[in-house]
């Protein structure tokens, strides 16, 4: 079921974003809901060829794999 978001844009951001919708001939909302799905997805996953760079690092590979079993084992510090 689709919910209702009020959201407040400036008014060159709101035309800027409206034309763009026009110019792909589809509705403003979902030239939104789109873009931000799209930026949720780029922040929180990586692509494939940023996959592949991780697991030919060794070393990153290994100290990833302690750091897993450490939190398993509720051992080892938070690092912010």
């Amino acid at each position: 079921m689709s919910k209702v978001v009020t959201l407040r844009l400036d008014e060159a951001v709101y035309k800027e974003f409206r034309e763009a919708a026009e110019a792909e001939r589809r509705p403003l909302s979902n030239l939104i809901e789109t873009a931000a799905l799209a930026k949720i997805r780029e922040e929180q996953f990586v692509d494939d060829a940023e996959m592949a760079e991780i697991h030919s690092n060794e070393r990153l590979v290994r100290r990833l794999k302690a750091g897993s079993r450490d939190a398993r084992k509720k051992q080892g510090e938070l690092v912010g």
